[in-house]
Formats: structure tokens, sequence, C-alpha cells
């Protein structure tokens, strides 16, 4: 069994692995830090094709503890035709659109339900723009527990509606995500609910860094030259940076100080972005979010700094994408590679295009932009922009006239 502890990311000070997330003498975040057992690649292979076949590497003491609905080990898919089209001889994208609840946030989601079966906790909850909450109802669906979420009124009905199918109490907060936040953090705490992005965050965060574990496995344990990863608290981001160093520390990838990171942003929302070209090591929050990327829209950025760390360590760039930016990304991806994504992976495609237009990433370089959420949640941002569907009577003389 490997053996975790808790560790401050601040003044460093290191806890027993108990339910506990900010550290007693400066308030900094912890993370989970582990002492590993001996690793090959040969340790994974056989295993489930589910970011559980990276059990040492994670937080759960007893696999007895697993709740898990097969999310994870996503498609790295070779986008010849995209790559084609923006110049790009080695591009993948990380499809994590086809994950259970069609997100990425069934990892996180996965790994804090689960720490909280293990803690013996009887609820948990989140914060969310939408996504998660789906996630978490979905996994407390599985794990038995009651469910509560906190999110913003505006979010996409489709993910209300999803969330609402696995039977989780569903609050609508009139406010943005931070007041949704804030809320959550309170009731969590006073009520002892697991919310899995706040007082579970620790835990959490950990499930993210699957991320880097299945990237450099299906790129036969290598490390790709350029991540471009939509960012919206920026726990992702640091979380894949973790799992890259963590596969290095146990000596399955060798030295991972050439990646370079990409910070993805959307405009009406790009808080890190803003620091990161200022030259700032505190981000500013933004007050009213206004973008259609909702899934990305916090204003202010739990992990903020952290990430404009991780930038500054590998030598990486953060940049934003308008609201046209990114429709037309969806649909360029859409139209080359077969992927339909929410505003979030279109951030990450727009991003993308602006840092090869900028001479930021090479034609050579292995590019792994990350798709994180599937169309099919925000159907109601790019209908404005499809071409409408011309309705014609069922006469095989007319329609084959309109068939070129």
């Amino acid at each position: 069994m490997t053996k975790i502890s808790l560790q401050c990311r601040e003044c460093r000070k290191e806890y027993e692995s108990t339910f506990k997330y900010v550290c007693e003498d400066c308030f900094g975040p912890l993370d989970v830090k582990y002492d590993f057992p001996n690793i090959s690649k040969n340790t994974f292979s056989g295993r489930e094709h589910t970011y559980w076949r990276y059990f040492e590497l994670l937080p759960i003491q007893n696999k007895a503890n697993i709740v898990s609905i097969s999310a994870g080990m996503t498609p790295l898919i070779k986008a010849e035709k995209l790559g084609q089209k923006l110049g790009l001889k080695n591009l993948y994208i990380k499809n994590d659109s086809v994950n259970p609840t069609f997100s990425f946030k069934d990892r996180p989601a996965g790994i804090a339900v689960s720490k909280a079966k293990e803690f013996g906790m009887s609820a948990v909850g989140c914060a969310s723009t939408g996504n998660l909450a789906s996630a978490t109802a979905a996994h407390a669906a599985k794990g038995g527990f009651p469910c509560y979420v906190f999110a913003p009124s505006d979010i996409e009905h489709a993910k209300i509606a999803q969330a609402l199918a696995y039977g989780c109490k569903f609050i609508s907060v009139d406010g943005t995500y931070d007041d949704a936040n804030r809320i959550a953090a309170q009731i969590g705490d006073s009520k002892g609910i697991g919310i899995v992005n706040i007082n579970m965050r620790s835990y959490y965060v950990e499930g993210s860094k699957t991320l880097a574990y299945e990237v450099a496995e299906q790129l036969d344990w290598s490390v790709p030259d350029q991540l471009i990863v939509p960012t919206g608290s920026g726990a992702m981001l640091n979380a894949i940076c973790k799992g890259f160093e963590e596969l290095q520390s146990v000596s399955l990838l060798n030295s991972v100080s050439n990646m370079h990171m990409i910070a993805a942003q959307p405009h009406g929302c790009a808080p890190i972005v803003d620091a990161f070209k200022n030259g700032d090591s505190e981000v500013t929050p933004v007050e009213i979010p206004d973008t259609i990327a909702k899934s990305l829209a916090i204003g202010d950025p739990g992990d903020g700094r952290y990430v404009l760390k991780r930038l500054k360590q590998y030598n990486g760039f953060a940049e934003e994408s308008n609201n046209k930016e990114i429709l037309d990304a969806i649909l360029l991806l859409a139209q080359t590679e077969g992927i339909f994504t929410e505003p979030a992976g279109g951030v990450s495609v727009a991003v993308l295009k602006k840092m090869i237009d900028d001479g930021k990433i090479d034609k050579n370089d292995t590019t792994v932009c990350y798709v994180t959420g599937n169309g099919l949640k925000t159907t109601e941002s790019i209908m404005e922009v499809l071409t409408k569907p011309q309705v014609l009577p069922a006469d095989i003389a007319k329609i084959a006239a309109v068939v070129n």
C-alpha cells in the first residue's frame, strides 16, 4: 500500500492524511504527498482501462472504497486533419468529452467521492459551473451518498438536467460561481458535508493528474513539448504538472523540464492571462464573468497564483480567446476531427491556433490539446452560428434537387 500524507504547498508542514485541506500554521492549501512503492511500466499493463489503473499513484488506501463509473483512459487522438489545417505535424487531442458524464470532472469527482467513503462521510456535494455538478452527482448515486450541488443559476440547462437526473439536491444560486462557492464552503463546514472541490480539495485535485499519466502512457512514456490546458480555477493545470513530475520521480519518464504549459482562458473571464501578461505574481479577480465558456467562468481562481508559478517553471504562456474565436474553434474541431466540444474545448483550440500564429509552437513539436467537455451539454451557445435545417416535403424529386 502506498503511504500518503498531506503537505502544505506554502510552508511545507506535513500532516497525517485526514479530513483536512488548509494548513493550521499559514492557511496554505494542503497537497497529497506520497511515498511511492517500486513501480515500472509493467505495473499498469493489462489493467482496466480507467484512471484507476494507476491505483498506486492515487490517494485511496483501500480498493474497497473505490467508487467508479469507469471514467478515464480516454482517447488521445492524432489530429492529422486539424494539424494539417494549423500547420502542425504532431498534434494530439486528449478527448475527455467521452467520459461517463461527458467531461474531465469525472476524474477529480471520483477520487473525492471515494475518499469521502474512506473517511466514512455521510453526504457529499460541490460548487460547480455545471460539469462538476453532474460528475459529483453521478458518483454520489453510485456510492449511495446524498449529494448537494451549489451552482450559479445561469449555467446551461442541459447540465442542470443531467445533474438532477442523478438525484442530487440542486441549489441554484442567483449570483456568480464565486458566490456559489462561498456558500458551499460555509454550508459544507457547518453541516459536515464533503464538498469535493472545497473541503475535499486536497484529494479531489489528485484525479486531474491522471490526465498527465494517461497522455504519458499513450505517447509510449514520453513527455509532450506543448500542452494546451483550458483553465478556470487552475487546479487542472497544476495537477497535470504534478502528474508528470510524479512519473519522473518513479523513473517512468525522463526529464519533464522541456515541456511547455499553456493556460487557455476565455475573454471576459481571463484573470490568469491578465496577470501573466502584466508580469504579476498575484491574480486580480474578475467580479462579473462574461463569456459563453461558462465552465471556465471562475472569476477568482483558487489556484491562479500557482498556475503563474507553473507557467514560469515550464516556460509557458497564458492566452485568451473571445466568443467568436471559441465558436469558430468548436466548428473547426468538429469538422476536421469529428469531435464536438463545449466552449471550454473551443477555448483550447482557439488558443492553440493563436500560439501557432504567434510562432510559439513549432510545426514539429509534439502538442497535446486538452478537450474537457462535450458539446451536447452546451448546444445553446453554438446554435446561433449553425445553418438552420431546411424543411422539405417528403418528395424524392424535390429533395434530390438540393442534394448536390
